[in-house]
């Protein structure tokens, strides 16, 4: 028994063209007319053509998820935040060392000065790198009180504090309020101010490294230091800075 064929549909329509030739050495025009058939696609072939190109839609659209999946779950093993500041692990910037930086935004003025700062034109970035976890040093460095952010900065240390060059992370320190338009002096006699016209933050050794503010009145802040761990310490206070130096961008 003979399979029955697939009917396929078509669609007639008479096509005509026409030509130019020469007979005798005069020219006339020929026209030539014909049937030309046109296949219909049936339901079938409608069905199977949306089929294909469904499929076709879910593996581009699979293949996007996957390329954004892996550019989200690189950027997060790279990325975290602490109290609303975002840090990156950047271990390109000294080799063999893993480093936590983050931004704070500003403008650089004519003469090369960075201030701190969202503006709409010539924005800039001040980086700031640490060299301990701040993940870490928010469990480990206790930090009492609440910081404020004042123009005038009194900073005295009581002791030795140059261990194995740590003593870089007074030196960030001192770059950030200066960022920040803050005047940073040293000033054996200064005690805590009441009128609140500057800030006093005292370096001190001690039993345990923590930070506390230690006045109600004025903006007074004690930072101590067990066994040289002065870079964890300063870290810490600049960390506190950073959060609020954020917080009062955002507002």
């Amino acid at each position: 028994m003979e399979k029955k064929k697939n009917k396929v549909n078509v669609k007639k329509k008479e096509v005509c063209e026409t030509f130019n030739v020469e007979e005798n050495g005069q020219e006339k025009i020929v026209e030539s007319c014909g049937i030309e058939e046109e296949k219909i696609s049936n339901e079938g072939q409608i069905k199977k053509q949306n089929k294909l190109f469904k499929s076709i839609l879910l593996v581009m659209v699979g293949f996007l998820a996957f390329f954004f999946l892996i550019l989200f779950v690189n950027y997060s093993m790279n990325h975290f935040k602490v109290e609303g500041v975002t840090f990156e692990i950047d271990t390109n910037a000294i080799i063999g060392t893993t480093l936590y930086r983050t931004s704070i935004p500003g403008i650089i003025d004519e003469n090369g000065n960075f201030t701190i700062g969202n503006y709409d034109k010539n924005k800039a970035s001040y980086n700031v790198w640490f060299r301990n976890d701040p993940r870490k040093l928010i469990e480990e460095v206790s930090f009492e009180g609440n910081l404020t952010l004042l123009k005038n900065i009194v900073l005295n240390q009581e002791g030795n504090f140059a261990c194995n060059g740590d003593y870089i992370g007074i030196q960030n320190l001192l770059n950030l309020y200066s960022n920040t338009g803050a005047k940073v002096i040293s000033d054996a006699n200064a005690s805590c101010d009441d009128l609140g016209r500057y800030a006093l933050l005292e370096i001190v050794e001690g039993n345990e490294t923590k930070i506390m503010e230690y006045d109600d009145y004025g903006e007074c802040y004690k930072i101590e230091v067990k066994d040289c761990e002065i870079l964890p310490a300063t870290e810490r206070f600049l960390l506190e800075l950073i959060v609020k130096i954020n917080e009062e961008l955002k507002k």
